[in-house]
Parts: C-alpha cells; structure tokens; sequence
C-alpha cells in the first residue's frame, strides 16, 4: 500500500526536533584516504549484495518526504564512485517534495561528473578540500589528487552550480596555518569555506581534543588578519549546520563548531547507509535495518510506520553527550570497527 500524497503533520522527536534532512550514502568505499576518516591500513568493507539499489534508495526517499524531509544530501565514502550516479539524481529530482538536493565528493571525479549530474537536477555541491599543499594533500589523503579536487571545483562552476561549499576539517599542526589561504581561495573562486571542529566520530581512530581547533581559535586566527569579523544573515539557512559569518569586505564563511559548541537541540538530519541502515544521530551505536524492511516485502506505509515510531522515540543528543565526557578518546576503537563496520564514518555518510 503506497502512502497519501496529502501533506503530513510535523514529525517530532522527544526533543522537539523535526524530520527534516537526510544524508544518503551510496557507498562506503573512498579513492583517498584522509586521516581523520579513515587512518588504518585495510577495512572490512560491506557486502556488494548488500548495497541499495538505486530503486530502494528512491523508494526509502519518497517515505521519508512523506514524513517530513525536504532536504537530501547525497554523501559516501565517495559518492561519484557509484556508478551511473546522475540517474539516482534524476529519480530523486522527480520527486516534487524535495526542495534541496545536494552531494558531498572529495572532488577528485567531479570534473567527469559535473555537468552530468547538473542535468539531472542536483542543485548544490559540497566539495572535502583540508589543504591546498599539495605535499600535505599527499601526506594527509594518502593519494597526489590536489589538481583534480581543483579542476572539479572550478568544473562546478563552470556547468552553472552556484553555492558551491568548500569543507576543511581542521587539524591542529596539519592545516591551522591554512585558514587565510582557504578564505581567500573560497574569495577567488566564489565558492564558501566552511571549517569544521575535529570531530572524534568512526573512524578518527587518532583523535585527540590536542588537536581540535574551535571556533573561537578561527575566528581569532581570521581576525588578525581581516579585522573584525561579524555574524553573517542566515535567515534562508534553517537548520543548517554551520554558523555563518563575514569578513569586513562582505566574504562570508562558516564555522560547523560541534566538537566545542554542538548545536544538538536543532538538529533534524539523520542518515542512511548504503546498506540501508538509518542512523538517527552521527554518534548512534547501532541503526535501524530499512534494507530487511524493503526486500523483505514490507509496504511503504509499513515502513512509514517505522520510521514514524523510531523518530518520535529519538532523544540522542550524541555530540553534547561527548562534550560533557572528561578525557574523552576517539568514540570507537579500531577493534570495535572491525566488528561492526557500519560505525565507520566513511559507511554512515558524515
């Protein structure tokens, strides 16, 4: 039985905290190897039996639209591994309640990609960029792909993308000395920098709050050299994670703090993993196997019902509770991955 296409009533969990975004894997294989995500040596991969086809992914999609979500980001390891991915985005631009489909890539194959994908209806991309060194980005990634992440970036522009994003993770003695450079090559190329706060989630099997930069450290950093930096307008950027802020010549850039200041009380994104596992907080232990419900002949109502049931249970509030933890270390140990390979953040699309 196929669901109403009348508008449902706000799905709210026990926080108050809408349904509202979704971040889709399509796999959890990468092409670099970045050390905050994926440090060891070798992996256990999921099954390619497994793996959603683009047929469930659009089908688990139009659900949760039903209940609530209107934004959809396309994530991985690397999503433009996936082959053929601009038909998944054509299937989903079909769906006319989504008002926002974005992706997420290292850049590395967007060049290939991109006017592929902007044909078939993707209205954002997000591009992974720590480091514009290009020895760093080879230490760091593991791979020598700096031009290519670049020529995607620029390839973006010229198919037509606009609010092209650039996210940096930054890493205390790696790239902290980079944050200028970073804004005045987001200036450059008018795409908009956002830091990210060094999260201690999957697979940073190496954190440590030693090498966490906050948001009050960038902003100090930034301000030596700008002068004084103020909050930017982001009133059309509900729910979004990062908090904006401009430069005195009107540059604007984020900061996504939620090592230091996590922003928990708003956040309404949860995850999908390419095996269709649905995670409910980037921190969550375990997720709930939509997968089974799908191949197991469950309708779409049924699987309405439980992610209806699951999101109105939902009080995970995971980065507020890491805060509060004293001597904290990486949330998983390497042992703990290898048993269950969804806690990597290479699987559950971070």
């Amino acid at each position: 039985m196929a669901l109403s296409d009348s508008t449902p009533p706000a799905l709210l969990d026990q926080l108050g905290r809408g349904l509202d975004s979704l971040r889709v894997s399509v796999t959890d294989r990468c092409n670099l190897r970045c050390s905050y995500c994926m440090p060891e040596e070798d992996y256990v991969w999921l099954p390619r039996s497994s793996i959603l086809d683009y047929e469930e992914v659009s089908r688990l999609v139009a659900v949760f639209s039903q209940l609530g979500v209107r934004r959809v980001r396309i994530t991985g390891g690397e999503p433009l591994l996936r082959q053929d991915l601009p038909r998944l985005i054509a299937m989903l631009r079909s769906n006319p309640r989504l008002t926002d489909l974005a992706i997420t890539t290292n850049g590395i194959l967007l060049a290939n990609h991109a006017a592929a994908l902007r044909e078939a209806g993707l209205d954002r991309v997000t591009v992974s960029l720590d480091t514009l060194d290009a020895d760093r980005f080879r230490r760091f990634a593991r791979r020598g792909r700096l031009d290519d992440v670049l020529e995607g970036i620029e390839a973006a522009r010229a198919v037509g993308f606009t609010g092209t994003k650039v996210n940096t993770v930054v890493v205390r003695g790696f790239n902290d000395d980079e944050l200028v450079a970073l804004i005045d090559f987001g200036r450059d190329t008018n795409v908009e920098v956002r830091f990210i706060e060094y999260m201690d989630v999957g697979g940073a099997t190496r954190w440590s709050h030693d090498d966490v930069v906050g948001r009050q450290a960038i902003l100090e950093a930034l301000q030596g050299t700008y002068g004084q930096i103020v909050p930017a307008d982001s009133t059309d950027r509900a729910g979004a994670p990062a908090d904006r802020f401009a430069l005195p010549d009107g540059t604007v850039f984020g900061i996504i703090s939620s090592t230091t200041q996590p922003f928990c009380s708003s956040c309404g994104r949860s995850r999908l993993t390419a095996d269709g596992m649905w995670y409910l907080c980037l921190y969550a232990d375990a997720g709930i196997d939509l997968k089974g419900l799908c191949r197991g002949g469950a309708s779409d109502a049924e699987i309405a019902t439980a992610i209806r049931e699951a999101w109105e249970r939902r009080a995970d509030r995971g980065a507020e509770e890491r805060l509060a933890q004293i001597g904290r270390g990486p949330l998983f140990a390497v042992p703990g991955l290898r048993q269950d390979p969804h806690r990597e953040m290479h699987t559950r699309g971070g």
